[in-house]
């Protein structure tokens, strides 16, 4: 079983509210398990009164999306701090 966050939790009590299946509102908060995740996902239901289950799933997949691009800039940005240090300490004989 996925550990989910509170908000995660929240964000399944508010998608069994709104009247979707329970395995629906399991499968998203499985992929929505954080508190920033399921905190985006919340932030968009509150603006509907009720969406198809593919507007949802869409939405899912666009937080999950930038997410892993958010991951990857963080991943960049150490890995050019660690060049830069590399760089100042003189590794490379310049």
């Amino acid at each position: 079983m996925i550990t989910k966050s509170p908000k995660s939790l929240e964000l399944y009590k508010v998608l069994l509210e709104k009247g979707y299946p329970e395995g629906f509102a399991v499968a998203i908060t499985d992929n929505l398990n954080t508190d920033f995740t399921a905190g985006r996902m919340l932030g968009y239901l509150r603006h509907y009164a009720h969406l198809p289950m593919e507007d949802v799933a869409d939405e899912m997949l666009a937080i999950l999306s930038d997410r892993a691009a958010i991951i990857q800039k963080k991943e960049m940005e150490a890995t050019q701090a660690s060049w830069n240090q590399m760089r100042n300490d003189g590794i490379f004989g310049d």
